[in-house]
Parts: structure tokens; sequence; C-alpha cells
């Protein structure tokens, strides 16, 4: 009797085993799809500068945070935020950017933006820089990969905001 229960169980167990995983990479895929990344772009740098700057506009269907991103083009990857105080530019970094549902998150010249520290060689307008971006939604992590064009510091979406400051 006892072994015709245990077989029976097994069966049962299993099942709620793989409906639980189908739940759960279900669930991470719908958060996975709902972060859109939009106009992403990299300012070129000079020769020998080895700090870059990267936009880009994140949108969203539900409550996200980014949490980490990492770069084939660089060691580190910092957030950052700009503003204006008392007339002198203050820039801080940000352990994480939450985005809010339904509300567009633009990373721009002069706002928030990506640091790009230590990198592995000048960014030259033309080529293309891989991202690899972390967000949480909830208690699911996902990653989302991001190939962005390396543009001119004179060009039309570069806004002209100088980035060659170091790291402070």
């Amino acid at each position: 009797m006892l072994k015709l229960h245990l077989t029976f169980a097994l069966p049962r167990l299993t099942r709620l085993f793989l409906l639980l995983t189908l739940a759960t990479s279900t669930f991470a895929a719908a958060a996975k799809e709902t972060v859109s990344i939009e106009n992403a772009w990299v300012r070129a740098t000079a020769p020998g500068q080895d700090v870059g700057a990267a936009y880009m506009t994140l949108a969203c269907k539900q409550d996200v945070t980014l949490i980490g991103i990492e770069s084939d083009a660089t060691k580190s990857v910092e957030i950052h935020s700009m503003s204006m105080q008392n007339g002198v530019m203050k820039m801080r970094m940000l352990e994480t950017l939450p985005i809010k549902a339904g509300k567009p998150y633009q990373l721009e010249p002069g706002g928030f933006h990506l640091m790009l520290f230590d990198l592995k060689k000048p960014l030259a307008a033309g080529q293309h820089v891989n991202f690899e971006l972390t967000f949480k939604a909830g208690n699911t992590i996902f990653k989302q990969q991001l190939k962005a064009p390396v543009k001119a510091p004179d060009s039309d979406e570069s806004g002209g905001t100088d980035h060659s400051h170091h790291h402070h």
C-alpha cells in the first residue's frame, strides 16, 4: 500500500514542479518583454580619452528598476544624473534607476546618462557598443541585450554636452 501511495505522489509532485517552473519562466519572459529601449547611442571619444557616455530612452509596461549595466567596451558602467545647482553642473552616481510603468525615461546629454569608465579603446563614429542591462521587476531579475551605435560628438543627437570629465 505504501509503495502505491509513493508512486502516485511522485508524478503529482513532478507535475506541480513543472507547473511552478513554467509559471515562473512565463513571468520572467513577460517582465523582459515590458522594457523597450529606443534611440540608444554612444558618444564618440577622442584618442586617449578613457571615459565615454551612452544615452537611450527606456519604457516599460510595469514598474522595473535598472540595477546593473555591463559593456564589452569598458570595465565599468555607471548610471549618472546631472543637474544645474546655483549655476554649477552637479553629477552624481546612482546605484539603480527606477522606471515607472507607462512613463518613458530618457537618458540624454545634460541629464541622466550612462558613464563608461576605463574604455578599452577609443570609440569612433560608425562602431557599435554592446550592453547588457539588468532589470528587476518585483522579485524577478532579467537581462536585456542592446547594441548601440557610436555617433560623433557634433551629430544632431549628441546635444553638444561635454562628457570628457573624470570619475569623482
